[in-house]
């Protein structure tokens, strides 16, 4: 701050001042003792001390303190050089207060608290409403009008300071850990709360439909001068819970009231409200005695997890320069297991889906598809597309040469070469389109062209993730929002559309950490 200050011409070096000081003969002893003594002061103040907002900040550097105390040292201003006119200000002390509060908004609320131990002025300024309502605004994105709040009570700086900042840590994109389930929660600063909403599919087989969000909790200061927090699940109403942080990037809800997730009818109400919500219908709708065995599991399993859950932070992929399509997240049809969703992205030439919710067979976390991108498959005639003896031998007939191209190189797809133009870029017109004979699709209505196939496998397993096996299929690029799969071993086809919801503080901070999480959350559900 003071080589800024410097740098703007209304401040000098701490050395300069000093022989300037002393040349003067109209500085009095007493003046210069009592500078003397402020100095001192500041400095054992600001030796040593570690300051953030609500005590979580991190530690400043001595020169930093020094600038800071250099900034309050001199309170007298000198007259200018031709001897008229009001004196220059030589420190930021002697700034006008509305410009020292413009200066101060301009700062990451983090280094405040330090700013407010250099001097007095600086600490009564700091209580303006104005730098902590650009704060809320510049670093979390509120939208809504801070004034109305302040005449309701609340402050701007206590929002930041006893909300805002303290939770900042679990604002993002997390996957609950629901055992094989998974699943997909965004918490986001949304208008005076922070809420944690979690989202989910569209009711089996719309898969184009949009995503459904359901709040899990929430936390707000309208009923106290501290952040309280709240359980939304249940029926009756917003009830008390409880935050904690486990470790970076993790942290767990916890509900004090659990007797509000219980409904009036039992156990068999609360499974038929479950299933509207989860399924949009009822149990006798569903006809295929397996899909309602795997329905009342999962209500069974994710019952146990109504009062306390534990999230680990994941991240959106980056966004890739290829002209394929980019990447992102999709909801796509699982069988009897219904809509599921995965994540897409690109590592050199493959693309892989990895399931952010998942089922008792193929988990959350797991590597649902892995595409090799150098190996497009040139689709018949629409007569040979309707056999699966053709599309097989096309298939099969790569799924040979990869296997002995893996013996010979005792390796895999690893993402370590890049993308070629003939592989990825500059896709062609689209291409007419039909699903074999015999290949079983949830959507009956599916586009009819696509612009590429390549070969790849998808991952199979038993109940309880048994005997997990990857199997050749056709990836099928449709358009920038849809891409299917033709699952050969099952004559199945599943077909995924692009999630997109806004996701809010998702991107990871660099590739080396989505790549470290991508390949953690294989462990968090094996």
């Amino acid at each position: 701050m003071a080589v800024c200050a410097r740098l703007c011409g209304v401040g000098q070096s701490r050395r300069c001042r000093r022989r300037q000081r002393n040349n003067l003969q109209d500085q009095g002893s007493d003046s210069e003792m009592d500078e003397e003594e402020e100095e001192r002061i500041v400095g054992q103040r600001q030796s040593g001390v570690s300051v953030g907002v609500g005590g979580g900040g991190g530690p400043v550097s001595g020169a930093a303190n020094a600038g800071l105390s250099d900034a309050c040292e001199y309170g007298s201003g000198h007259m200018n050089r031709a001897g008229s006119g009001p004196p220059l200000p030589q420190s930021l002390a002697e700034l006008p207060p509305e410009l020292l509060v413009e200066i101060f908004s301009r700062l990451p609320g983090t280094a405040l608290p330090v700013v407010a131990l250099v001097c007095k002025k600086f600490r009564q300024i700091l209580n303006t409403e104005t730098i902590w309502r650009t704060r809320c605004v510049e670093e979390f994105g509120m939208k809504e009008d801070l004034r109305k709040m302040e005449a309701g009570g609340v402050s701007s700086r206590d929002l930041y300071v006893k909300l805002l900042h303290p939770y900042r840590h679990i604002l993002g994109l997390w996957q609950p850990d629901i055992g094989p389930y998974g699943g997909l929660l965004n918490v986001v600063v949304d208008g005076l709360f922070i809420i944690g909403w979690m989202y989910l599919p569209p009711h089996d087989p719309r898969v184009e439909d949009p995503m459904r969000r359901r709040p899990l909790f929430r936390i707000h200061m309208w009923e106290s001068k501290k952040a309280t927090v709240e359980c939304m699940y249940g029926h009756k109403g917003p009830h008390k819970g409880d935050i904690q942080t486990v470790k970076k990037d993790e942290f767990s809800t916890k509900c004090n009231q659990t007797d509000h997730h219980r409904m009036p009818g039992g156990r068999q109400e609360e499974f038929r409200t479950w299933l509207e919500e989860e399924w949009g219908r009822t149990l006798e709708e569903i006809f295929h005695e397996h899909m309602q065995e795997l329905i009342l599991m999962k209500f069974i399993y994710t019952s146990q997890y109504d009062n306390c859950l534990t999230y680990r932070r994941i991240y959106l992929p980056p966004a890739m320069p290829s002209a394929l399509l980019q990447p992102g997240l999709f909801k796509g049809t699982y069988g009897s297991h219904g809509l599921e969703i995965v994540m897409l992205s690109f590592h050199g030439t493959c693309a892989r889906a990895t399931k952010l919710t998942g089922d008792p067979n193929v988990p959350a976390g797991q590597l649902t598809l892995d595409v090799d991108l150098s190996r497009p498959v040139v689709l018949p005639d629409l007569e040979q597309q309707r056999s699966i003896e053709e599309l097989s031998r096309l298939v099969l007939g790569i799924h040979e040469e990869v296997e002995k191209e893996m013996e010979a190189d005792h390796g895999s797809c690893s993402g370590s070469e890049q993308p070629g133009p003939s592989s990825i870029t500059n896709p062609p017109e689209a291409q007419p389109f039909i699903l074999p004979l015999g290949v079983m699709a949830r959507n009956e209505v599916y586009p009819r062209t696509c612009r590429k196939c390549f070969y790849g496998t998808g991952l199979i397993a038993g109940h309880g993730f048994t005997s997990p096996e990857r199997t050749p299929g056709l990836f099928v690029l449709f358009d920038e929002d849809r891409f299917g799969f033709i699952w050969l071993e099952l004559k199945s086809f599943s077909l995924y559309s692009r999630l997109t919801d806004h996701l809010a503080h998702a991107h990871a901070p660099n590739i080396e950490r989505f790549e470290a999480m991508l390949h953690n959350m294989q462990s968090w559900t094996s």
